[in-house]
């Protein structure tokens, strides 16, 4: 997976006075990471050729950006466990789960859904999930890319 960074340079505020430092080809960075995707994801980097011009670079990345992305997912993996929590003990309904697992908030998952936002937060109720009707049910397994059942049954102890 490639992904596009449209940063070409560093550029940092001093007062009135602009300072820009370009970076040249052989300087773009390419620390490896150790985070979800490894070095499979690459960066499009933009930085000043041979001939004065810039040009594409793939990065996998640096140090700084490498443990802020790794804080990030540690953070968001931790939420996603303790919401899974809730949900098997029968306190959350799935959907709150496959929301933060899509990496979503209310207000975009209402949209998906064609809902208002209290609706949505109502449906996080195990009470009010067991009443959906399939339809509903439908709207939100196909937006979280899962099956019905999967929705339905993701938390039921074996």
């Amino acid at each position: 997976m490639i992904s596009v960074i449209p940063i070409v340079a560093k550029t940092f505020f001093f007062g009135f006075n602009f300072l820009t430092f370009e970076m040249n080809v052989n300087e773009v960075p390419q620390d490896p990471r150790n985070i979800k995707q490894g070095d499979s994801v690459r960066k499009k980097m933009y930085a000043v050729g041979q001939d004065g011009k810039y040009t594409g670079v793939n990065s996998v990345g640096w140090d700084a950006e490498n443990v802020a992305l790794k804080q990030a997912w540690d953070d968001i993996d931790e939420t996603l466990a303790e919401t899974e929590k809730q949900v098997r003990a029968g306190l959350l309904s799935p959907i709150p789960y496959f929301m933060q697992k899509n990496l979503m908030d209310i207000a975009l998952l209402a949209r998906y859904v064609g809902k208002w936002q209290w609706q949505v937060k109502r449906h996080f109720k195990t009470s009010v999930f067991k009443k959906l009707d399939n339809g509903v049910l439908d709207k939100y397994a196909t937006i979280f890319n899962i099956t019905t059942d999967e929705l339905i049954n993701f938390g039921k102890r074996d």
